[in-house]
């Protein structure tokens, strides 16, 4: 089955089997590794992200579960995140590169992406555990398929609604107080957390999709274009403190100011381009859309 909660079937049987789903897919992701290691990596990370999305949603069920469950994901995927964010610095090198205003610019940037890469690859030569953090994570992912295995997230049909109803105010309140900080302080701390709510919103419109496929589907594109954009940002912060931190990478020449430069006006561009879509994504009463989402579950499965 794919990445959804049907709502004409069993809340218990629905969450075991999309949870079960992505974490199979993670192991299988570290185990055959198709495309070698690192990008299993990531593609477990994802699958990890989706996870932990699904148990918030039910949270107000289960939430000893879900608190749980969620540290133990979140502290597996970060003991794997160090080669990963070398790898998105890269990918932010690699958008100033394509989005060069002069050829100079161009020429220095891409040697930017090539300094990049080769720091990626010293980084992970250094890593020499990386083959032990994939296996620990695979044990993770087994232990945490035994962990769902034991839970139980039994409901009516009208509990089941009256649960989406208070999950998706949570996100939405948060996500609207995310935004807020965002607009008046602007740290990227502040958008990392509105990150993370609107993939909270991209994936929760995925789950639920069922219920009115054509606006639910139309959202979670939305959605999930504000996390692309945000990424985008928070990976362009994070090449600009590297900057700051590692200025030997940059061998004495002019191409960390123009980096720098580069780094503030696109920069500048994706803030303005995230928060315009985060006031459209999240645009309506928390309040009133949660009890948009009940009404819609219990019709659905009429």
């Amino acid at each position: 089955m794919s990445y959804r909660i049907r709502p004409d079937k069993a809340l218990d049987d629905e969450v075991h089997a999309a949870a079960a789903q992505q974490l199979g897919r993670a192991i299988a992701a570290l185990t055959d590794r198709p495309e070698g290691l690192h990008e299993a990596v990531h593609t477990t990370r994802k699958h990890i992200k989706r996870v932990r999305a699904l148990y918030r949603l039910v949270a107000p069920r289960a939430r000893e579960f879900q608190q749980r469950e969620n540290d133990r994901l979140r502290e597996m995927a970060r003991s794997l995140s160090s080669v990963r964010d070398a790898t998105a610095l890269i990918e932010a090198g690699s958008y100033l590169h394509d989005t060069a205003t002069s050829k100079d610019e161009a020429k220095a940037l891409a040697r930017i992406v090539k300094m990049l890469t080769a720091r990626r690859d010293r980084l992970s030569e250094a890593e020499t555990d990386l083959e032990d953090k994939a296996r620990a994570a695979i044990a993770t992912c087994h232990d945490a398929l035994e962990a769902l295995e034991a839970a139980s997230f039994d409901s009516s049909r009208r509990e089941t609604a009256r649960l989406f109803q208070k999950s998706w105010h949570r996100t939405g309140s948060k996500a609207k107080e995310a935004l807020s900080e965002c607009q008046a302080d602007g740290h990227a701390d502040r958008f990392h957390d509105l990150r993370k709510r609107s993939q909270d919103c991209w994936m929760h419109h995925a789950l639920l999709r069922d219920i009115w496929p054509a606006a639910m589907h139309a959202k979670q594109i939305e959605a999930k274009v504000l996390v692309d954009t945000l990424g985008r940002y928070l990976d362009l912060s994070m090449l600009s403190d590297i900057a700051d931190r590692e200025p030997d990478l940059f061998n004495g020449s002019d191409d960390r100011a123009r980096l720098l430069e580069a780094i503030i006006s696109r920069q500048q561009m994706a803030r303005e381009d995230a928060l315009a879509k985060a006031r459209w994504v999240f645009a309506d009463d928390p309040e009133r859309e949660a009890r948009t989402i009940k009404r819609l579950w219990l019709e659905a499965g009429d």
